[in-house]
């Protein structure tokens, strides 16, 4: 499955490099192998080359993806509406230790989101433990992220990481095929899996 990228609410497919073919270079080694064993008994270790590499194709053609969305993200997700406020969401965060809010519409699906850099960046006070009258007169519409990336939860973890470093992203929503909010998967849910679950193979 493919990370899906909605701006504004306009939903297109983000491009994802695909896996090598590694069968296919396989296949090669082989064809050449097979001509050097007729031609000499010097290409011994052509035999061994092609045998090794066989050895490994058969290994990645049983291969499965590790872990997926699904297996890593939180759920359920606490989210916000677009008109809420700026101290509304400062103080979830500060509370529940979170780094970034879904905003959802009045439908429960997903317009936005708001990370605790949006909101310092509007309201800079809000690192000094204040709560100003003007955090609570910023509505979040105001000032959430509408270029969202999400992912379903069949997608394969491997693609949200390479994801998360190209665009420099720290969260990236998991959404159903009704496009609703159905988990959020962080960096720090990837670091955490990888010290519970490793050693995971999330590089190939």
């Amino acid at each position: 499955m493919s990370i899906i990228l909605a701006v504004n609410g306009v939903v297109e497919t983000y491009p994802v490099k695909p896996a090598a073919q590694r069968h296919m270079q396989v296949e090669a080694v082989e064809a050449q192998g097979n001509n050097d064993q007729r031609s000499s008994s010097s290409d011994r270790s052509n035999v061994a080359a092609h045998n090794a590499y066989q050895q490994q194709a058969n290994q990645d053609q049983h291969a499965k993806p590790v872990l997926f969305a699904r297996d890593l993200m939180t759920s359920p997700v606490l989210t916000l509406s677009s008109d809420s406020t700026v101290s509304d969401a400062w103080t979830i965060m500060t509370h529940r230790g979170f780094r970034h809010i879904p905003i959802t519409s009045m439908h429960g699906t997903l317009v936005g989101m708001v990370s605790d850099r949006d909101l310092l960046r509007h309201v800079p006070s809000l690192s000094t433990g204040t709560a100003p009258v003007q955090a609570a007169q910023y509505r979040l519409a105001e000032i959430m992220v509408t270029r969202v990336i999400s992912a379903t939860p069949a997608t394969d973890i491997r693609e949200i990481a390479r994801t998360m470093l190209s665009e420099r992203i720290h969260a990236v929503p998991i959404l159903d095929g009704t496009r609703r909010l159905v988990g959020i998967l962080s960096a720090r849910d990837l670091l955490r899996a990888i010290a519970n679950h490793g050693p995971l193979e999330l590089w190939t």
